[in-house]
């Protein structure tokens, strides 16, 4: 690992504990590709894990719409860490104040019943299908830190875990009906507000997340039996601007619900 992708990664740590505004990297500073982004993720969660005592626990999966992916000019998903101390169960209650621009989104998440290793690589959407053990409705947290969109770039997005800050997980199944077709639903407040199916994450939330086994690979990395798998958002990125209730519905799969302070 280069000396300057520890300083990048130096650099969003600390941006993180100040509670800065993201700052895309830019000038000398800029990343020359995704694959030094994602180096520089590495050493940016490596640093969050020393700090906070955490380990892995997981993967979040992002821009899994072609309107996002055309937003920022990427052609593919994007991959970010998800890590054990910020994997919360259904019926929380978060604070607007922890975060500098806190965001959900909703989704279908994974567990992993078997390893996905490097060598098993180039994995299809059955094989990895065969590995899921269990999924349930999820609610990915995540922060932009007030992120001006206009000037952000792929890179920086990825470099900064992919703007995750973690998972609130419903209850999982070991049973589910076809992915592709379940409808699923946002409330707030008890009031439906949003829904759409798990055909608007690329056709099928495993997709993606077949899509991530080959990308971890492609790393010399796998997934791990255990390994949960938020597979992308449903509905639209939502920023709560104050106290509400959030829960997601996904028939077939169950709910999960989040209380926002």
């Amino acid at each position: 690992m280069s000396d300057a992708i520890r300083r990048r990664a130096k650099d969003l740590f600390a941006q993180h504990r100040s509670r800065e505004r993201f700052a895309p990297f830019g000038g000398t500073h800029a990343l020359p590709d995704l694959a030094t982004a994602y180096a520089v993720q590495e050493s940016y969660v490596a640093l969050r894990r020393a700090y906070e005592g955490s380990a892995i626990a997981g993967w979040k999966i992002g821009l899994t719409s072609q309107r996002m992916q055309a937003l920022l000019g990427i052609d593919s998903p994007i991959a970010g860490a998800i890590l054990d101390s910020q994997v919360i169960a259904s019926g929380a209650s978060i604070a607007r104040a922890d975060y500098v621009h806190l965001g959900l989104e909703t989704e279908i998440a994974a567990r992993l019943g078997r390893d996905l290793p490097a060598a098993g690589a180039p994995y299809t959407r059955d094989s990895v299908a065969a590995a899921v053990e269990a999924v349930c409705a999820a609610i990915e947290l995540v922060d932009d830190r007030a992120a001006d969109y206009a000037v952000t770039d792929i890179g920086s997005l990825v470099a900064d875990n992919s703007w995750n800050e973690g998972v609130v997980l419903g209850e999982f199944r070991r049973e589910w009906p076809d992915l592709g077709g379940v409808i699923a639903r946002v409330l707030r407040d008890g009031e439906e507000i949003d829904r759409g199916s798990g055909a608007d994450v690329l056709g099928h939330p495993f997709e993606p997340l077949t899509w991530l086994a080959n990308h971890l690979a492609a790393r010399g990395q796998g997934l791990r039996a255990g390994d949960i798998v938020s597979t992308g958002s449903i509905a639209t990125t939502r920023f709560p601007d104050a106290p509400e209730t959030c829960r997601f519905v996904v028939e077939g799969i169950g709910d999960v619900t989040l209380v926002v302070r």
